[in-house]
This record gives structure tokens, C-alpha cells and sequence, in this order.
């Protein structure tokens, strides 16, 4: 009688020592990300605001095109992961290869699209005839940049699938103090301007990927694993990235849509909610943490043929999620009247934000089982599910946020509907995970 509950306390510690030595570097890798925007940000705000406006137009282009391949690093991750469970650390690095090659590819790609039509993308996206040169220019050199950042994603996803989350976290750091020395000195010391910002920005994204391909490379020597391109095992690698690619631009036009409703709203209620979503990102991280550990933790123990393990470490996981969701979502209405004068001291802002960060806070512990069993699923390899339940999401939610200026409620409502989304994404997620039909064994999915 006192044997199992002993056994389970243990297999708790256990899970627990996992989740914080994946889940605590990866969110510092996590959180170092942004800081490169932010530092391109104040370097170039001392040149003008035009030259701010050209960066904020072509640095939010650039996040985009790299947000919608971040499925180099989830599907390598889960894939990897599996490879690394079934005792095939040779496979493991030969399957992540696949993974960097297709990146290059897609990097090579993007530079062909972009560098001729940047103008043209630049105006489409209304930039000032003040800030359209800057931001063209800048666009244009950053470019040159995307196949190292694809790599980095895919290269992460490596090392993610081996269970290495501290290597990303130092080339994330190294790569942000790089950066911000090289604008520094090129946008100032060598008079370079924005284009300056834009070059020390690509030489840092292309010495993170040279250091994430050293590693790479050193364990596929270690492991008798081959470097060439396989055409085969690419494009594998593509199919198993198509279904997340559904899920990001799913998930991407739901944003959109909700800032489009809120611009509608008016000025104070767009601007408030630019602080709610801010906020809201930043929230995301401390989740996204526990879903990269999970990637990571469910591909190890599906490739080992542990079922039952990967089972354990969902529910596990789960709890986490809640609980870690509930402690931000108290520190949410703890911090909000700290917060919100760090971005804003229109009281008509601030009255406009306020109920929605309550909102916001309520909602926490519901993303908390979002992040998880979204990233349980990526590690089960269930992307083709994870796409279609996002699309089923997209659809409640679209409507319901387009009703919100109709209907009234303001940004009150439209954050109503942000929990709305959650809430169905929740709903298809734990049905998913209940059914166990994730629960897929082997090496491969």
C-alpha cells in the first residue's frame, strides 16, 4: 500500500528535475530572442524617426517570415527526440541535417522573393514616404540573414531533440551581446546608419548558426552521421513541418485579426491593446518553455516505446502548466498598476487596458494546458491534428472578434474573444490528448 504512492512521488521528482533542466534555459533562450529587435530598436531611434519607423516596418516583416518557419524547430525537436529514444543518436543527427538542409533551402528562397520585390512589400505594408527608403533598406540587407536564422531554428530543434536546451540558451545570449555590439559600432562608429543596424544583425544571426553547425557537426563525426543533403530525408522534413506551418499561420491570422479589431475600435483602444498583447507575448514565454521541454521529454519516451512514460509526463506537464499559469496570472493584477505607466500615461489608455489585463490574468491557467498539450502533441508528432484543430479555432474565433465592433464591449470584448480562442484550443487539445490516439511508439511516427 505505502510502495505506489512512494513510486509515484518519485516518478514526479523525476519529471520535475526534466521539465526545469529543459524548461529554465530554454526560456532564457526564449526571452534573448526579442532582445535583438529591441536593441536594433534604441541603436536606431537616435538616428531619427524616420529611420525608427523604417526599422519597426521592416523588423516586424522579418518576424513574421521567420515566425512562420518556426516549424524547422518543432518538427526537428520532436523528430530528433524520437531517434534519441529509440538509442539512435546516429539517425538522431542524420534526421536533424535533413532538417538544417531544408532550412538553407527555405533561406534561399526567401532572399530570391524578397531582395527584388522588398519596395514593393515595404509600400504594401504602409510605411511613410519618409520611412519607406530605411525600411527598404533595411529589409533588403536583413534578408541576406534568413538562411542563418532558419538554420538556428532548425539547429535548436537538434539540440532541443537531444535534450540540450543550456547550448541554445549561451549562443542566444552570445549572439544578443554581439549584436548590439556590431550596431554600435556600425551604425555610429562606421557611419553606416540603418544599413549598419541591418549588416550587425545578419553577421550575429550568421556567427550564431556557424556556432550551432560546429556543434552539429562535431556529433555527426562522434556518430559516423552523414553531412550530405538527402533528398529523401529533406523531404521528409518538409511534410512533417507542413501541418505546423497550417498551425503558425493559423495562429498567425488570429492575431492579425485581433489587432485589425481593435484599430477599428479607435486610437485608445488600439494602443492599449498593443500593451495587452505585449504583455500577453511575454506571458507566452514562460509557457513556451514547458512546451519546448515537452517536445523534448514525449519524442524520447514515444521513440522508447514508452507509452506509459510519455503518458506520465503529459499529465505531469499539465500540472505544471496550470499551476505556473495561475502564479502569472496573479502577478498579472499584482503588477498592473506598475505596469501599465511603463508604456503609457494617457489615463484613457490605461482605463481601456485595464479590465483586459484582468482578463488576461483569469485566462492564464487555460493557456498554461494550451502551451503544454500543444507542445505534447509537436513531441508526438501529431502535427496533421494540431493543424486541423487550429483551423476549427480560427473559425470560432474569426467570427466572434468581427462581432465585437458591431455588438459593442469594446477591447473588454475583443480580449473576451482572445479567451474564447483559448478556450476551444484547450477543449481540442485535451480531447486529443484524452483520447491517447497521440500515442504513437518507435522511431518514427
Amino acid at each position: 500500500m505505502t510502495q505506489a504512492p512512494a513510486t509515484s512521488r518519485g516518478t514526479r521528482r523525476q519529471h520535475d528535475r526534466e521539465i526545469v533542466a529543459l524548461a529554465v534555459p530554454a526560456f532564457g533562450a526564449l526571452v534573448a530572442e526579442p532582445l535583438f529587435v529591441m536593441a536594433d530598436s534604441a541603436i536606431v531611434g537616435h538616428l531619427g524617426t524616420a529611420q525608427l519607423a523604417g526599422l519597426g516596418v521592416a523588423s516586424a516583416l522579418l518576424t513574421t517570415a521567420v515566425s512562420v518557419f518556426v516549424f524547422l524547430a518543432y518538427a526537428t525537436t520532436a523528430a530528433v527526440a524520437r531517434r534519441v529514444g529509440a538509442g539512435d543518436l546516429q539517425a538522431a543527427i542524420r534526421q536533424g541535417m535533413d532538417g538544417i538542409w531544408l532550412a538553407i533551402l527555405l533561406g534561399a528562397l526567401v532572399i530570391a522573393v524578397v531582395l527584388p520585390t522588398a519596395p514593393a512589400i515595404v509600400d504594401l505594408f504602409g510605411a511613410s514616404p519618409t520611412a519607406a527608403p530605411y525600411a527598404t533598406t533595411y529589409l533588403r540587407i536583413s534578408t541576406l540573414g534568413i538562411p542563418a536564422m532558419l538554420v538556428v531554428l532548425a539547429a535548436t530543434g537538434v539540440l532541443r531533440g537531444l535534450q540540450d536546451t543550456k547550448t541554445p540558451l549561451y549562443v542566444a545570449v552570445a549572439g544578443f551581446v554581439a549584436n548590439a555590439a556590431l550596431n554600435v559600432a556600425l551604425v555610429y562608429g562606421a557611419g553606416l546608419g540603418i544599413a549598419g543596424s541591418a549588416w550587425g544583425t545578419v553577421i550575429a544571426q550568421c556567427g550564431m548558426a556557424a556556432v550551432y553547425l560546429a556543434v552539429v557537426i562535431r556529433g555527426a563525426r562522434r556518430h559516423g552521421a552523414s553531412l550530405r543533403p538527402d533528398s529523401s530525408g529533406i523531404r521528409a522534413s518538409a511534410q512533417a513541418g507542413a501541418p505546423l506551418l497550417v498551425r503558425t499561420l493559423s495562429l498567425r491570422a488570429i492575431l492579425l485579426i485581433a489587432t485589425a479589431v481593435a484599430a477599428r475600435l479607435g486610437d485608445a483602444d488600439i494602443a492599449a491593446h498593443q500593451i495587452v498583447l505585449s504583455l500577453w507575448s511575454l506571458l507566452a514565454f514562460a509557457l513556451d518553455a514547458i512546451a519546448i521541454a515537452g517536445q523534448a521529454i514525449i519524442g524520447r519516451h514515444l521513440g522508447a516505446n514508452d507509452a506509459e512514460g510519455a503518458r506520465q509526463a503529459c499529465r505531469r506537464m499539465v500540472e505544471w502548466g496550470i499551476a505556473v499559469g495561475m502564479v502569472l496570472g496573479v502577478l498579472v493584477v499584482l503588477a498592473r498598476p506598475v505596469f501599465l505607466p511603463l508604456f503609457t500615461s494617457d489615463p484613457t489608455v490605461k482605463d481601456v487596458a485595464l479590465p483586459a489585463l484582468v482578463i488576461v490574468a483569469l485566462s492564464q491557467p487555460i493557456c498554461g494546458i494550451v502551451f503544454v498539450l500543444d507542445g505534447v502533441l509537436m513531441g508526438a508528432g501529431d502535427g496533421p491534428y494540431l493543424a486541423k484543430a487550429m483551423l476549427v479555432t480560427l473559425a470560432v474565433f474569426a467570427p466572434a472578434a468581427l462581432l465585437v465592433p458591431v455588438l459593442g464591449g469594446g477591447l473588454t470584448a475583443l480580449w473576451a474573444a482572445m479567451t474564447l480562442m483559448m478556450t476551444v484550443r484547450m477543449l481540442t487539445l485535451w480531447l486529443r490528448a484524452r483520447s491517447g490516439r497521440w500515442l504513437v511508439t518507435g522511431a518514427t511516427r
